[in-house]
């Protein structure tokens, strides 16, 4: 990856809770070892985020798409994805391929707001941007009533003109939003293939 200075109008955004995706991907890692026998390696960062660009309806082309992984602040890295260092490795660098460029940006939480208010300000600020047509959205849904509180964010802006997908590990109750399940596109870049798993 290479450090990103592009500052276009930016048309697709997918929003992660950084720390949720790293401890996903611990379990997969854990729970696929012992299933297929072999050791996982940890998730290809910028394959996983093709993967979530495409379950978003993103096809190939120049593109446009920034990637926001918002975090606690005493997280350092992820674990369980190459590269791994949120400074040094992912903060403010990019990538180009056959969908477009990517462009990352790491978000802390700041203290003098909750984890979950923090990830629907996000939420809610990309929304409103014109400009923005395409929003994956990556939240822990095991946190409290944050899905619930984002199904509500999305109800009142109703925006029509967006195409938004939603990820979590099964599926959830519904919304003006589309749904894939989180797990696909991190075996994926683990490099897990389906005749693998028995």
């Amino acid at each position: 990856m290479e450090k990103n200075n592009n500052r276009e109008n930016i048309e697709n955004i997918i929003i992660a809770d950084a720390d949720f995706i790293d401890r996903v991907a611990f379990d997969l890692i854990v729970n696929f070892e012992r299933i297929i026998g072999r050791r996982i390696p940890p998730a290809d960062m910028a394959r996983w985020i093709d993967c979530i660009a495409l379950d978003g309806g993103l096809r190939e082309g120049d593109n446009k798409t920034q990637v926001v992984l918002i975090h606690r602040k005493e997280t350092k890295e992820l674990e369980n994805f190459m590269p791994s260092d949120i400074a040094a490795d992912l903060h403010e660098k990019a990538f180009k391929d056959h969908l477009g460029e990517f462009s990352i940006c790491c978000l802390p939480i700041e203290d003098m707001v909750g984890e979950q208010e923090f990830f629907l300000d996000v939420v809610g600020t990309v929304c409103k941007q014109k400009e923005v047509r395409r929003v994956m959205i990556i939240p822990d849904t095991e946190k409290d009533t944050l899905y619930d509180d984002l199904r509500e964010t999305l109800r009142r802006l109703d925006n029509d003109d967006k195409r938004i997908t939603m990820f979590s590990m099964q599926p959830m109750q519904g919304g003006n939003f589309r749904q894939e399940i989180l797990g696909y596109s991190l075996m994926n870049a683990m490099g897990i293939k389906a005749d693998e798993i028995k």
